[in-house]
């Protein structure tokens, strides 16, 4: 039955224009920076819009050093490849500075936070997820030490813009000489308190990185950063980025490079967003609020976070069904199927709901030891190993915390734009799924 015949959904009306998840939000400045790159004929990558959006950027997160990427990816990538390198020295052309080594990462994330380390030719170590922040675990961190004492790298990401649990984090990687890169790609404006004093999040590894992807919190329509507090890091960056020339009169190479720099254009429209970042902030926050309040009375609970030690960016606003209002659900690799029951929902018929009156959510990630390019990697849960718990005859203990997030979680409209009478709307549709 379709969702417009559900008896359920009487009398509502599709929103008349798509209501996004997320979508840029221009201010009118950005054209005043593009035009002036455009005019002064300073197109390519470098510029005056560079050298700004770097000093503003670094300046806002509290680092010594901005370096202006083509993507998050691209900063991801140098990062990950800068930590192997400091590690275990700098690598032949034909081969990744992680070549033969294990790198503890995040494990609900995109997988633009993994890819590096296997473009570095390493070997991800998947991390499952703690419930109170939906971030990488400490316990499972330590019990992946214990397994594989020899790591010295973790690549933590911040989940839909809400800070992991640093603090535990950096003291057990300092206590087992491991580095930190940190993916803040959602986080933008996020700040955790540490040491009793408020960092934001973009400051808080050794090597650090952000995105200025379409959805985000700003945005250059892409774009991203590499941050850090080492000049001699930056540089380095810095030189990769620029297909690693050398300071010779012709083109000379001594390293592999790629050509990551951000453009001044690109730049235009980041320069003509920094104002505003704390404003979208606000705007995102208050999206977050109204659902925790228009959804109180249902089986459901919001993304969570540490009230105490932290204040998110609330990129997007997710929510959790409650297992015991969990109706049936099934995923296989590319479609999925449930049942409607009374009282209960699921994600995907919340989803189609939303879908059938014109609004877009969408899945939690889907958790990358469940992705099946990285299926035969290792996966740590806070028991210890988390592939092969169970058999015909041991029932195994079902931790995956991850998965669990994926099964019951889903992203809810979450655009800054939207207004309060389009957000109560959306409110109306999941009490209706549950009907």
């Amino acid at each position: 039955m379709k969702i417009q015949e559900d008896q359920r959904f009487a009398g509502l009306k599709p929103f008349e224009k798509k209501l996004w998840l997320a979508t840029p939000t221009m201010h009118g400045e950005e054209q005043k920076w593009v035009d002036d790159a455009i005019r002064t004929n300073w197109v390519s990558t470098v510029g005056a819009n560079i050298n700004e959006v770097e000093a503003q950027i670094a300046a806002y997160v509290g680092v010594k050093y901005a370096v202006a990427l083509s993507a998050g990816t691209a900063a991801l990538h140098l990062a990950t490849k800068l930590a192997g390198e400091k590690l275990y020295g700098q690598a032949r052309p034909n081969q990744g500075t992680l070549q033969g080594h294990r790198v503890f990462c995040s494990d609900l994330t995109f997988d633009a936070s993994i890819n590096p380390v296997a473009y570095e030719d390493g070997e991800a170590v998947f991390i499952d997820t703690e419930r109170d922040t939906w971030n990488m675990c400490p316990d499972a961190l330590e019990k992946a030490f214990e397994i594989y004492p020899e790591v010295r790298l973790i690549v933590l990401a911040h989940l839909y813009g809400t800070p992991g649990k640093m603090e535990r984090i950096r003291e057990i990687a300092q206590r087992h000489g491991a580095l930190i890169v940190e993916d803040a790609a959602e986080s933008l404006g996020a700040k955790y308190l540490l040491d009793g004093k408020w960092v934001e999040t973009g400051a808080l590894g050794d090597y650090n990185c952000i995105s200025f992807n379409g959805n985000k919190i700003i945005t250059g329509s892409s774009g991203g950063m590499f941050l850090t507090d080492s000049r001699e890091d930056a540089e380095k960056v810095r030189k990769w980025s620029t297909q690693s020339r050398e300071a010779a009169p012709w083109y000379q190479h001594e390293e592999v490079g790629y050509n990551y720099r951000m453009s001044n254009i690109i730049a235009g429209v980041v320069r003509g967003q920094i104002p505003h970042l704390d404003e979208h902030i606000a705007q995102k926050r208050a999206i977050w609020e109204r659902y925790e309040q228009g959804l109180a009375d249902l089986p459901v609970k919001m993304n969570p976070w540490d009230r105490e030690k932290s204040v998110p960016n609330f990129w997007l606003s997710c929510m959790i069904i409650d297992e015991d209002a969990m109706a049936p659900q099934l995923r296989g690799e590319q479609d999925y199927l449930y049942q409607c029951e009374p009282g209960k929902s699921s994600p995907h018929e919340i989803l189609d709901a939303l879908a059938a009156f014109n609004a877009e959510g969408r899945p939690i990630w889907k958790p990358m030891h469940m992705q099946p390019i990285y299926r035969t990697h290792a996966f740590i849960t806070a028991e210890g190993n988390g592939r092969g718990r169970s058999n015909a005859y041991i029932a195994g203990s079902g931790v995956d915390i991850g998965a669990d997030l994926f099964r019951r979680g889903l992203c809810l409209p979450s655009d800054n734009k939207m207004t309060a009478e389009q957000q109560d709307r959306v409110i109306e549709i999941i009490h209706r799924c549950f009907r």
